[in-house]
């Protein structure tokens, strides 16, 4: 089942593998390089690609090496990208990833913002090394209509970039999170307080990026109960019933395994649209199984994104087919190394 096809939207998936969004800090000036286009088209064969977390604006930059998609010269740098992985008969989605409160004033030159002004509970990366996060801006309401805005904005340049569709970055403790959560966002106006002011931005943000481009070409990606950089969630049946509830019937709603499977199966069958579930969680040291996905397609998901397994095998669907051994990685490559990126070839028979 894990191989057959699937139709998401407008797009015909050749089968229901999704390359899951991953950090990789190689961008330059926040462009994508060459070296990012080889890395997404060789992996082209996954039924969809989502692209690393990208900033939607600038203050949005949660780290050093991240590509942004705010300036016309990011767009054509993307095209590079997106060009690349049709050429390989791919399917890409770019992923808007505001950091909020993850970040730092000497990533860009902006100091970080946030629902209220209580710094996470984490080290944040700087062009200097890892510091403590700071204590974020509190966006007033006026700013907040802009952060939204933002999402609306990037969605359009990634589709005059060449993408298929845009994933807004709900999950990991970045900014949407950060609304949604009880611990970082302590607002006393329209955006906070009850669940319905907390799900408010997430619902606008996706609102913004569907008036831009149309709803069968967004989704959101979700973390429920997710405690990654010290974000805590009250009542997350509740908080993501609610949501789920509030967002147009966007194309898909991809979800991590974060919260015990009674609360995702119910998540499931509260979303009209497809499902896209992640089985690996939260970053830990092994690449998710085929059979983990198999289980999850039975129990009603309609996608299955894999991360870590991607990032050492760009040929996964055939290995998954032929029943091949996957290839680990080294965790000190992640991350803007010159190996451990483009470097992986696919399975010698």
């Amino acid at each position: 089942m894990l191989l057959s096809s699937y139709r998401l939207g407008n797009l015909a998936l050749p089968n229901r593998l999704v390359m899951a969004p991953m950090t990789r800090a190689r961008a330059v000036d926040g462009k994508p390089t060459e070296a990012m286009a080889t890395y997404y088209a060789q992996r082209a064969t996954a039924g969809l690609i989502v692209t690393e977390g990208v900033h939607p604006n600038a203050v949005g930059q949660a780290g050093p090496f991240m590509p942004g998609l705010h300036t016309d010269g990011q767009v054509e740098a993307w095209r590079g990208v997106t060009g690349a992985v049709h050429a390989n008969g791919g399917r890409i989605f770019a992923q808007l990833m505001h950091g909020g409160r993850i970040g730092h004033v000497e990533v860009a030159g902006h100091h970080p913002v946030g629902p209220s002004a209580i710094a996470a509970v984490t080290e944040v990366f700087t062009p200097s090394g890892v510091q403590s996060a700071p204590v974020p801006r509190a966006l007033s309401a006026a700013e907040v209509t802009e952060q939204v805005q933002a999402f609306g904005d990037a969605a359009r340049k990634a589709v005059e970039a060449g993408f298929d569709g845009v994933e807004l970055h709900g999950a990991n403790g970045y900014l949407i999170q950060q609304f949604l959560s009880s611990s970082a966002n302590e607002r006393t106006d329209g955006y906070g307080g009850s669940i319905a002011g907390r799900v408010r931005f997430a619902v606008e943000a996706v609102e913004a990026a569907v008036d831009a481009i149309g709803a069968d070409r967004v989704g959101i990606r979700l973390s429920p109960g997710g405690e990654i950089q010290s974000i805590v969630e009250e009542d997350v049946p509740a908080l993501y019933g609610e949501l789920l509830k509030a967002l147009p019937d966007i194309a898909y709603v991809h979800v991590m395994a974060t919260a015990d499977d009674e609360v995702l199966m119910g998540l499931r069958k509260a979303w009209p649209t497809a499902f896209i579930f992640n089985p690996g969680g939260q970053i830990g040291p092994h690449e998710s199984t085929r059979e983990q996905g198999e289980r999850w397609l039975a129990n009603g998901a309609d996608l299955i994104s894999y991360g870590r397994a991607y990032l050492a095998n760009p040929d996964l669907v055939e290995r998954f087919r032929l029943d091949l051994p996957l290839v680990s990685t080294d965790r000190e490559t992640w991350f803007q190394t010159p190996h451990g990126y483009i470097d992986y070839p696919s399975y010698q028979h």
